[in-house]
């Protein structure tokens, strides 16, 4: 199982970043995938989540300004993050959970400056 993360950078509040995540080594349609965030001296937290039916779940933090979708065609997950606030400076790691236990991509930095 591989995921691989892209799409992090530095962006002042109130900017837009996409995030991609590129997988590979399992069935992506048939598996949940989840973005993860952790900032410094914190625990990583759940930022959003979509099913293989393709339901959606978001931290409420982010509600209205991110956007989670999937692509199963290519493989990919993505995360689209609008109105962005300091608090939401992190690194970002793609999530997907089967056989039992977590896998994680490498992670992408988000800074957001205000």
């Amino acid at each position: 199982v591989q995921l691989q993360a892209s799409g992090g950078g530095l962006v002042q509040a109130g900017g837009s970043l996409r995030l991609s995540c590129t997988a590979s080594g399992f069935i992506f349609s048939a598996n949940a995938m989840g973005w993860y965030r952790q900032a410094p001296g914190k625990q990583r937290e759940l930022v959003a989540r979509i099913s293989s039916d393709g339901s959606i779940n978001y931290r409420d933090s982010v509600k209205g300004r991110f956007t989670i979708s999937r692509d199963n065609a290519k493989y990919t997950v993505n995360l689209q993050m609008n109105s962005l606030k300091p608090e939401d400076t992190a690194v970002y790691y793609c999530n997907v959970y089967m056989k039992r236990r977590d896998y994680w991509g490498q992670g992408t930095l988000v800074t957001v400056s205000s």
